[in-house]
């Protein structure tokens, strides 16, 4: 019994030899500037065993710096189980005055003591050039080596904070590591780089710290920096067993009640960290300590809340009303007075847009009756019930948007002075051209119901027809047939002028327009004035047959006040004289007009010019003067007095010179004008006079011309193409 005794307390005896319980009394915490905590400790009995002895050693200067055997410790941390300490660096040199070269190499050994060097921290670094380094363990040669090259062929080549093999070489090392020795290889031997590098260098340092520089080629600066060392960083560990193991055993060293073993990622062994919500030295007893949370760390808690301090934890108290999340941390209100308050403001906002489509929409049918009614669509409506044949149609806003794909910019056939016209397509196969115009008068807005009865009624050859119209909007929009070929204007002054068109053509095509507007002056009831007649106003469709367009921004002829108007109307060069001084528009202002194109046809040019003095930049005006002379033959275009009967153009002359009478009232109507047209295009000699053989002969070829309006006229042709007459055709410029 006694045997048995004597082997336990000797057994405890040997354990207590081993590992210490904790420091003795009066055991030094620091050492020069650098603290030791235990399970280290300065001197025999203050560290909990041998191997994490240190030694506190006074230099020369009578500073107290602490060492591990003979390498200098910089500092200890204990959460992370690391030691820094200060690596001696193993040197390579050539010496010039002997031509000899020699190393000075070290090696640690660290495999008795509970070190091992950190293979995340450490790199193994050679500097130089021409320099072949390794490291090894000696007493295990089949164990770990690696090498590293540096090579460089001045000190040009090196890069600072470079270490890629270029004046500077870096190497990983494995993990457990306790033991290397350095060696340097004397594979090179280039005296050209010993000239700027006699060192060498080769060291384990720690990575984080170390930042090659050239200097280090051509310098001793890397030796000079820690007096030929350079910090290593080591893990140390509490024995050679798991957590599991050393939980069991009366070694184990994490003491403190609020301790949690870790272990060691680097070799076998274990390290001591405070819980979570604790601090202080896990190796000592009751060393790990509460942790207040609402001090140490800036805001622990969202801004709304308090925090309150608990032992190893901490707590954080919302405002009354709201409560906290376990997940997220943050105060919020209580969810169902959020989902409450949530679903009734999405109730609410639906609520509200349905109102306000509703309203919206009563708004904007309010708007489209007053419109409608506005602009007589009562009226046009109780006329198309009765009159059961009316060809006229009231087209919704809905349906002209979508003709005109919402009015694209593509769709624009051209703008004019009373709007813009587009192209649109309705019931996805008539062309149409739809006027959306650009302003109305009062007057206008309360009898347009009627006007637009009385135009849609109208159905003459030589009349662009009006298809409908579309009310419920602020300005009407009218629906006009499309008519593709072009204009007359096109044909005297635009791209088609230097084509070979016979006068006799252009002759017909006047006579065709006046024909037009004899029966808006004559034959319409009541009587319509177009009010803007122009050559850019008549078009010519697919068989080139006058069309006169534009007469849906014209007037009905007044019978009352109302024939005073403030707005001028027409377009300059074709303007009355007479209107433009009592502001009163007549049939006789539509003769004036046709009379300046007469003169384009006769003379083929514009009617007003931009320079030259002021008489002559009236066509009218130099025609009137020339006349008047007796030098009608000044005026006439070279091709047409050359190749045309003169007693014809004469005629056409006079009749022009009767239409530009300064007073109205001594003016032609447009049925006399249209009858002096017919019987002048008689005294033509040429073959091709007839109608049927015209259109045969020079009109025949197809064409997919569309319009733009130019000026302030309806339509204008985007781009035609003219058939060529025969060669001996003439033609007008």
């Amino acid at each position: 019994m006694a045997s048995v005794l004597l082997l336990v307390v000797g057994i405890m005896l040997q354990l207590a030899s081993t590992t210490s319980a904790g420091p003795a009394p009066g055991c030094r915490t620091q050492c020069g500037d650098v603290e030791i905590p235990y399970p280290f400790g300065i001197g025999s009995g203050c560290a909990i065993n041998s191997g994490f002895e240190i030694n506190c050693n006074r230099t020369a200067d009578g500073t107290e710096k602490p060492f591990i055997v003979n390498i200098e410790v910089l500092g200890i941390s204990l959460p992370r189980g690391q030691t820094r300490v200060l690596n001696p660096v193993s040197t390579y040199w050539y010496n010039h005055t002997t031509g000899s070269m020699g190393d000075r190499t070290w090696s640690l050994d660290f495999s008795s003591w509970p070190y091992r060097f950190s293979d995340v921290h450490n790199k193994f670094v050679v500097i130089g050039c021409d320099t072949l380094g390794y490291i090894y363990n000696r007493n295990n040669r089949t164990g770990y080596t690696t090498a590293c090259a540096s090579v460089c062929a001045s000190p040009e080549a090196v890069t600072n904070a470079s270490c890629s093999g270029i004046g500077c070489c870096q190497n990983a090392i494995p993990k457990g590591l306790r033991r290397f020795d350095v060696f340097f290889y004397r594979v090179y031997n280039d005296s050209n780089s010993w000239q700027f590098n006699p060192c060498s260098y080769a060291a384990l340092v720690e990575a984080e710290t170390f930042s090659f520089s050239p200097d280090y080629i051509t310098t001793t600066r890397f030796n000079d920096t820690y007096q030929g060392r350079q910090p290593l960083v080591l893990d140390w560990v509490i024995g050679d067993e798991t957590c599991e193991v050393a939980r069991n055993m009366p070694s184990y060293a994490c003491r403190s009640t609020n301790s949690e073993c870790v272990d060691s990622t680097n070799g076998p062994g274990y390290v001591c960290n405070c819980s979570r919500g604790y601090e202080g030295n896990p190796y000592l007893p009751g060393g790990c300590t509460d942790v207040n949370e609402c001090v140490k760390y800036p805001r622990p808690c969202p801004k709304a809340a308090a925090c309150h301090n608990t032992i190893g934890n901490y707590r954080c108290s919302c405002p009354p009303g709201r409560k906290l999340s376990k997940d997220t941390n943050t105060c919020h209100p209580d969810i169902t007075l959020i989902i409450g308050a949530c679903i009734a403001t999405v109730v609410l906002l639906i609520i509200i847009f349905c109102l306000r489509v509703i309203f919206e929409r009563r708004k904007l049918a309010d708007v489209k009756k007053q419109y409608f009614q506005q602009h007589g669509g009562v009226i046009l409506f109780e006329k198309m019930k009765s009159d059961q044949g009316l060809a006229f149609t009231v087209f919704t806003e809905a349906e002209v948007e979508k003709a005109t794909n919402k009015f694209n910019k593509s769709q624009i056939l051209g703008h004019g002075g009373h709007g813009t016209v587009y192209k649109g397509i309705i019931n996805g196969r008539t062309p149409v051209a739809i006027k959306r115009c650009a302003l109305i008068d009062d007057r206008h807005k309360k009898e347009f119901g009627k006007e637009m009865l009385i135009l849609s009624q109208i159905n003459h050859k030589n009349i662009v027809k009006l298809l409908g119209c579309c009310l419920e909007v602020e300005v009407p929009m009218l629906v006009y047939e499309f008519i593709p070929k072009g204009t007359l204007f096109d044909l005297i002054h635009g791209n088609n002028r230097t084509l070979h068109i016979p006068f006799s053509s252009l002759l017909r095509i006047v006579n065709e327009a006046a024909e037009g507007l004899a029966f808006l002056h004559s034959y319409a009831n009541p009587p319509i004035i177009h009010g803007d007649v122009k050559t850019s106003n008549i078009l010519l469709d697919d068989s080139y047959v006058a069309k006169v367009s534009d007469f849906g921004a014209s007037i009905l002829v007044p019978t009352d006040e109302a024939q005073f108007v403030t707005m001028v109307q027409g377009t300059c060069g074709y303007l009355d004289p007479e209107y433009m001084q009592s502001c009163r528009l007549t049939d006789k202002s539509d003769v004036y007009s046709f009379g300046v194109v007469l003169l384009e046809i006769i003379t083929g040019k514009v009617p007003l010019k931009l320079e030259g003095s002021e008489l002559q930049r009236s066509l009218s005006s130099c025609f009137l003067l020339a006349m008047k002379e007796n030098n009608l033959e000044a005026m006439l275009d070279s091709q047409v007095k050359d190749h045309e009967n003169m007693e014809m153009l004469t005629g056409l002359a006079e009749l022009a010179k009767q239409c530009l009478d300064i007073s109205g009232d001594n003016r032609p109507s447009m049925k006399d004008v249209s009858m002096e047209l017919s019987r002048l295009r008689k005294l033509s000699k040429h073959p091709w006079i007839q109608h049927d053989t015209e259109t045969e002969s020079f009109f025949s070829a197809p064409s997919t011309s569309n319009f733009e309006i130019e000026q302030s006229s309806d339509y204008t042709r985007k781009d035609e193409q003219m058939p060529m007459n025969p060669s001996n055709s003439y033609f007008i410029r």
